[in-house]
């Protein structure tokens, strides 16, 4: 048994996370509840309640955890095969019949704005950061220009794949996803994707 302060504590969290995620799993975001999370987890309502106060506040928690785990990233020696696993990674997470509901409850929470947003936010800045490090390989050997913009590389490479899924509501495939890739990494190469300079002091 986990004898370390704040041992309890912990585990109270990791139960109602997991309650969350599989809430989030069989009912979508609309239809997570505080009562029915306290009710998986074992741990009392008021408890859940008074910690995590709404549903917004579980989700936030859950994507505060989620920010932590690492990203298994792609290193091929490849700019255009990393971003290519990148995006299907992506792609295949929202396609999973179990990660795909939950990816969808975080990004449907989000936009309600909140302590959700402000969350997820987080979430996928640690995400760029860690995918960017792709790009940074790629600038190292050469393969796009220096001052090219790591970050949004990573965002070009992925955002078809959420515009599909949640503005024009239409299916993701495993090409749709690579093409979104090779586009970025068109784009990089020609020099389109430079970072802004740093204003004049």
């Amino acid at each position: 048994m986990d004898k370390r302060p704040g041992g309890r504590s912990a585990r109270v969290r990791d139960a109602v996370r997991q309650a969350t995620l599989a809430e989030l799993a069989e009912h979508g975001y609309h239809g997570l509840t505080v009562d029915n999370v306290a009710a998986r987890s074992g741990v009392h309502k008021t408890t859940v309640y008074r910690r995590w106060k709404n549903a917004e506040g579980l989700i936030a928690d859950a994507l505060e955890i989620a920010r932590e785990e690492p990203w298994p990233m792609p290193d091929t020696g490849s700019l255009a095969e990393d971003l290519r696993g990148i995006a299907r990674l992506v792609q295949s997470g929202f396609a999973d019949p179990v990660a795909g509901p939950i990816s969808s409850a975080f990004v449907t929470a989000a936009v309600q704005g909140g302590a959700a947003a402000h969350s997820l936010h987080g979430f996928f800045v640690a995400r760029h950061e860690q995918a960017a490090q792709a790009v940074r390989r790629a600038i190292e050997r050469g393969e796009v220009p220096a001052g090219t913009d790591v970050a949004d590389v990573i965002r070009m490479a992925v955002a078809p794949i959420y515009y599909r899924l949640f503005i024009t509501h239409e299916p993701v495939t495993e090409r749709d996803a690579e093409r979104a890739a090779d586009a970025a990494v068109a784009a990089a190469r020609a020099g389109a994707i430079k970072a802004d300079a740093s204003p004049a002091g």
